[in-house]
């Protein structure tokens, strides 16, 4: 299976260029997924038969204040990626986030209605998902993953998430890209338990000082935990 890698210098492509070393991955240089024509250029000349498109505006500060890149980057970036998918005759494997659901309550299983959305980045993130929709063959993913190492001095305790480090949600990313033609067209959550930021930060930085989201600058869901119980079955089932 050939297998194309759009953000391949990111956090989460950086990990799976080193876990599935044969992967496809233009610089950003060489695909810019902003540009329709030039991504339907390389994706006639790679001819993959999987897609995985990590790239992201994922700076969610930042998306308040450069709305149009975010979403140039976010939702035209995957729309451009759909369309060529759908020449290619690909499948296309879509990296989203527990952004997308509005925190109120956690532990969101795929068949909830994400929702209602908390900030601009949450928005592109949406409406990405139903960008993404229009490729005939798709597996939506939505995971959520920091650096190897907590980068902030401070670390919110009433901020709940399933997310965790790179190094460790990556291999199993991997795991759905190896089997992605395997897995049909749904939504997929992959992420680990329940736990404050506050908790995950203290796992590789004992020092990490607590704090609450009422000192974040943007606007933060509570608890956009995912419940990851489908993939697990489904690791089962293909016995990996």
């Amino acid at each position: 299976m050939k297998i194309l890698l759009t953000g391949g210098n990111g956090r989460l492509g950086t990990e799976l260029r080193g876990l599935i070393p044969e992967i496809v991955a233009p610089a950003s240089s060489e695909l810019d997924i902003t540009d329709p024509e030039g991504v339907l250029e390389v994706i006639r000349r790679e001819r993959p038969e999987l897609i995985v498109h990590a790239a992201a505006y994922t700076d969610v500060g930042g998306a308040e204040k450069d709305r149009e890149r975010c979403w140039a980057v976010n939702v035209e970036g995957t729309r451009n990626m759909a369309r060529a998918a759908n020449e290619a005759g690909a499948k296309l494997l879509h990296v989203s986030t527990d952004y997308v659901f509005g925190g109120e309550r956690g532990n969101y299983r795929e068949s909830d209605t994400p929702g209602p959305v908390v900030n601009y980045y949450s928005l592109t993130k949406l409406v990405a998902e139903e960008a993404a929709r229009s490729a005939v063959r798709r597996l939506i993913v939505r995971t959520s993953f920091r650096p190897r190492e907590f980068a902030y001095p401070v670390a919110f305790s009433d901020v709940f998430t399933s997310q965790d480090y790179v190094d460790i949600i990556a291999p199993q990313i991997a795991l759905v890209v190896r089997h992605a033609l395997e897995i049909g067209n749904e939504v997929l959550h992959v992420a680990t338990e329940r736990k404050s930021v506050y908790e995950l930060a203290r796992r590789r930085k004992p020092d990490v000082q607590e704090g609450t989201k009422a000192s974040a600058t943007v606007r933060l869901p509570g608890d956009v935990s995912l419940d990851s119980s489908r993939w697990h079955a489904l690791r089962n089932e293909l016995a990996l």
